[in-house]
């Protein structure tokens, strides 16, 4: 099945300009954001995270759920070529967390050439994800609608950081080598099979607000961040999986990538058990 980009562009709810641009660039990366939620649900119910074109397709864009880097980018990879942008994937080290030693490569982001100009997108990083592309300069810090960012040059690498508290947070660093889908494949099956691995032991969801809004969930709590906050835990699993429906506008009726309220519930007791 080639790749479907008016059925992309209506998902994510963008009739705007399609040549490439950066402004293009720029309304295409909030709306994705906005539209398609970070989860890694599939992760938690031990199905298979597969990268082909036509599996993202049908599991993002037609059966309306979402998924982590590996999917989220790979789509919007996908769009952005068939429109005409000069775009392509790379790898990273996730250092969000303060590892003791060098992390492996486990994340996926892009790097468009545009104008004269290289640019990072990257809509699949979950609650710190960018929402706008923002340029390849050091230590210039770079607004976005969802916070402030700052690239700093390591060398040969570049470490992407989230202003918080007057601070910057490392996120995760990089180098501007070219991965290739094999690339892909096997770290996408290393972070979803791992028994070690942060996607196994956590339901985890994220999804930016038009208004500069975000809504985040990790296991049972649930954050919203904006102009009208909240906080609250929920302990009712049907809640919870409501909560994905109605808050992160996940699909769960699709016949391959939906999700029963039965299987949640096992799934997130089987979570729970591990805990």
């Amino acid at each position: 099945m080639p790749f479907d980009l008016h059925a992309y562009l209506a998902r994510i709810g963008y009739t705007g300009a399609t040549r490439p641009s950066l402004a293009t660039l720029s309304q295409l990366h909030q709306a994705h954001v906005c539209a398609i939620p970070f989860e890694n649900l599939d992760v938690i119910l031990d199905r298979s995270i597969h990268l082909e074109t036509e599996a993202i397709q049908e599991k993002l864009v037609v059966a309306r759920r979402g998924g982590y880097c590996y999917e989220q980018n790979a789509l919007f990879l996908l769009a952005l070529q068939q429109m005409g942008f000069e775009a392509r994937g790379l790898a990273a080290r996730v250092v969000i967390a303060q590892p003791p030693s060098v992390p492996p490569r486990t994340h996926m982001l892009l790097l468009v050439q545009l104008e004269g100009a290289f640019w990072i997108a990257d809509v699949g990083f979950g609650g710190p994800t960018l929402s706008a592309p923002i340029r390849l300069l050091a230590d210039r810090s770079q607004a976005t609608p969802h916070g402030e960012y700052q690239l700093q040059s390591l060398g040969e690498e570049w470490l992407l950081c989230l202003r918080r508290h007057d601070e910057w947070q490392p996120l995760y660093r990089f180098d501007l080598v070219t991965q290739f889908p094999s690339d892909y494949l096997m770290a996408n099956h290393f972070v979803s099979t791992w028994p070690h691995s942060h996607f196994r032991h956590h339901l985890l969801a994220a999804r930016y607000l038009p208004d500069g809004g975000q809504l985040s969930l990790e296991n049972r709590r649930f954050s919203r961040y904006g102009t009208e906050p909240e906080r609250r835990t929920l302990d009712d699993l049907r809640a919870l999986y409501q909560l994905l429906q109605d808050a992160f506008r996940l699909g769960v009726k699709h016949s391959l990538y939906g999700v029963s309220e039965e299987e949640f519930i096992q799934a997130m007791t089987r979570l729970d058990s591990a805990q």
